[in-house]
């Protein structure tokens, strides 16, 4: 992220210009997503509404937002089980240890 600048982005025929402070590679990508979302809306519905298509494809990136964000959190979860179960595995083995103090030197 950096200064704000303006970038100028097509979606579905229309231009459009996007006040951001990302990168102008990043606004074009997510403008490019956008569209190849919106042509396979179009090809599945054969709908001529712009609105129509715009707010099914606004639909699809939504679900796909939330699968993404239930994925990444069950993810998480079995991370955190994962960490806790070697934690726990660690303590066990190092319970049994008795550990030496370094000579203090200096």
């Amino acid at each position: 992220m950096g200064k704000e600048r303006l970038v100028e982005i097509k979606v579905f025929g229309q231009t459009y210009t996007v006040k951001t402070d990302a990168e102008e590679d990043y606004i074009q990508e997510v403008a490019k997503y956008v569209n190849e979302k919106m042509e396979e809306v179009l090809k599945k519905t054969k709908s001529v509404s712009t609105l129509n298509v715009a707010i099914l494809t606004a639909l699809n990136i939504a679900d796909d937002l939330l699968r993404e964000k239930e994925k990444r959190t069950s993810l998480l979860r079995e991370v955190e089980a994962k960490s806790r179960d070697l934690v726990e595995k660690i303590d066990i083995k190092l319970g049994g240890m008795e550990f030496e103090k370094p000579p203090i030197t200096g």
